[in-house]
């Protein structure tokens, strides 16, 4: 784990650094959620990485890459939308206890799972919430813009990602994308979901080191808007037929 709290100490998550006592129980549930994650990962597919030092690098630090930015550090209630495996959410939940993550996906034996191993672990500040963004964002949706942070690793374009993670958003709120090295044609392609669901552009960071393949760019989008109640569209909608 030692490259993970560099990579922590690297991005100033923590000035000063967290305390002896903190850092161990931050290590302790990393590790046990990892151990977790591997072991459910025979009997369903959770991650497609099951060497140790690749799921620090893959799902970890690659996680807490946005644990820096003011916008996480000020957010009381965060989102992770289509979160998988748990990722970023349960790594921005060990670092940040005082914070509340709620972790959407649309399927519900990966969300149980991750809600076990939070509850055995000790990760208690983690809400795991089953079905689509469309509707949980929707217009009469439970979620819709409640939230002061969005977080997504999702394989989606920006288009797609927008429109099903904005609507999420209180206004003042702020959307993080977790997207490759390049992303000025995503952004280019997704400049219309950005702004008719109330969004705006406000910058990309380089996050990960550059000459690392896995490294990311954070792409941050802040809401200014409410969003119009036609959006987001139905189930599938926002995938199949982004706006352009």
């Amino acid at each position: 784990m030692k490259r993970l709290f560099d990579t922590i100490e690297k991005l100033n998550v923590f000035p000063g650094g967290p305390d002896k006592e903190a850092a161990e129980e931050m290590n302790r549930k990393f590790a046990a959620y990892m151990d977790g994650i591997l072991e459910w990962n025979d009997k369903i597919n959770l991650t497609a990485i099951t060497d140790r030092d690749e799921f620090v690098v893959r799902h970890f630090i690659d996680s807490v890459l946005s644990a820096g930015s003011p916008e996480i550090k000020v957010a009381k209630l965060i989102a992770d939308v289509g979160t998988g495996g748990g990722f970023p959410g349960v790594p921005l939940a060990i670092l940040f206890p005082e914070k509340k993550f709620v972790l959407i996906d649309s399927l519900a034996k990966r969300l149980k799972i991750i809600e076990e191993l939070c509850g055995s672990i000790g990760i208690g500040n983690v809400t795991a919430v089953h079905g689509r963004a469309e509707d949980l964002a929707g217009k009469k949706g439970e979620y819709r813009e409640k939230f002061d942070c969005v977080v997504s690793r999702a394989v989606a374009s920006m288009a797609a990602l927008s429109e099903l993670c904005i609507p999420f958003l209180r206004v003042g709120g702020t959307f993080i994308a977790y997207k490759g090295n390049d992303p000025e044609k995503e952004l280019n392609e997704g400049t219309a979901a950005i702004e008719v669901t109330g969004g705006r552009f406000i910058r990309t960071e380089q996050a990960g080191e550059p000459d690392d393949s896995l490294a990311h760019t954070l792409i941050y989008i802040r809401k200014e808007k409410k969003t119009p109640d036609r959006y987001p569209r139905k189930a599938g909608d926002p995938v199949r037929k982004p706006i352009k």
